[in-house]
């Protein structure tokens, strides 16, 4: 078991120490829920946020929020020129509509997004998310989105 697991983390820092880094900027058009449709600017390693969230906590109830917040990449993987990567965040949110209306809520997500090709990439994740009064809501957060890179 000791070989096993010496091995596996060989292999896995080899993988992360031989990927590309991340471009140095990155402007995002979010065209599907994660984080939100709206825009994204990423510079380094973070990147902000801001634009519209729907969500459905329930089967055929659509529950709309304002959401802004930041994202840290990590663990870049592959070998093309825009790594794929891992991300978490943080975020603010206020609702619209059913029992969200006009409150406020924090939300934290985490996932993963892969290039697909050139700025195209896909991202899947989920989202945890709290407000006052309410019950603490866990949901997938999938995403589709075109990224323009700057290095």
């Amino acid at each position: 078991m000791q070989k096993f697991i010496t091995l596996l983390f060989v292999l896995i820092t080899t993988q992360v120490i031989g990927q590309n880094r991340l471009s140095k900027q990155e402007f995002s058009i979010n065209g599907f829920r994660n984080p939100s449709i709206g825009l994204e600017y990423r510079f380094g390693g973070v990147s902000m946020h801001a634009g519209y969230y729907p969500t459905a906590f329930e089967s055929g109830e659509n529950t709309s929020f304002f959401k802004a917040g930041a994202s840290f990449w990590f663990l870049p993987v592959g070998k093309r020129e825009n790594p794929s990567s891992f991300y978490a965040g943080a975020n603010y949110l206020r609702g619209f509509n059913r029992e969200y209306e006009d409150k406020n809520a924090v939300g934290v997500e985490a996932g993963f997004r892969w290039m697909i090709w050139k700025g195209l990439n896909f991202r899947i994740g989920g989202i945890a998310l709290a407000a006052k009064g309410e019950s603490l809501k866990v949901n997938p957060t999938p995403g589709i989105s075109y990224s323009f890179f700057f290095q």
